[in-house]
C-alpha cells in the first residue's frame, strides 16, 4: 500500500451547508428561517410537539375512558395429546382433574381443548370449548365430549 491509495479512499463526509454566506450560496439573506418572527430569531426554540397554535395532539386525545380488558374471557388450552399421556382408559377430564395431573396452573375462565397430538384412549373430557379435530380425535379413540355451559360467568371488575 503506498500513500497514492491512501487518499483514494472514499471516505463519506456531510458538506457543510453554507448558511449566512450571501445570495450565492443558496441559503443567503435570511438563512433560510424566513422572515421575521419567533423562528427568525437567535436562540429560538419550540417545542417538538407545538403546532403553531392549533390545540396539540397530546391534548386532542382522551387520556381516560372505557376498555373491555376487565370483562374478558380467559381460557387454558389443553391439546389432545397431553392427555393421552396423562390419563389412564375410562377416565373423567375435567379442570379440576388437569389441575391435579399439572396441565393447567393458572386462574381461568374456562378450558379449551385442541386437536394437536393422537390420541388412543377413550376418554370422557368436559371442557367449555373444543376444535373441530379434537372433537373427532375423541370420537374415534371411543371417548366423549361434553361442553360445559355455554358462556362462563363474566368477572366483574
Amino acid at each position: 500500500m503506498n500513500l497514492t491509495d491512501a487518499r483514494k479512499a472514499k471516505i463519506p463526509r456531510k458538506k457543510k451547508f453554507p448558511v449566512g454566506k450571501g445570495q450565492r450560496s443558496g441559503a443567503g439573506k435570511q438563512c433560510g428561517r424566513g422572515r421575521k418572527g419567533q423562528g427568525a430569531r437567535q436562540g429560538e426554540t419550540q417545542r417538538p410537539y407545538f403546532e403553531g397554535g392549533q390545540m396539540p395532539v397530546l391534548r386532542r386525545i382522551p387520556k381516560f375512558g372505557f376498555n373491555n380488558k376487565a370483562f374478558r374471557l380467559r381460557f387454558e388450552v389443553v391439546n389432545v395429546g397431553d392427555l393421552d399421556e396423562k390419563f389412564q382408559e375410562g377416565e373423567v377430564v375435567d379442570q379440576a382433574a388437569l389441575r391435579v395431573k399439572g396441565l393447567v396452573n393458572r386462574r381461568c375462565d374456562g378450558l379449551k381443548i385442541l386437536g394437536d397430538g393422537p390420541l388412543t384412549k377413550k376418554l370422557t373430557v368436559r371442557a367449555e370449548k373444543f376444535t373441530k379435530s379434537a372433537l373427532e380425535k375423541i370420537g374415534k379413540a371411543g371417548g366423549s365430549a361434553e361442553v360445559l355451559g355455554s358462556k362462563p360467568e363474566v368477572p366483574k371488575p
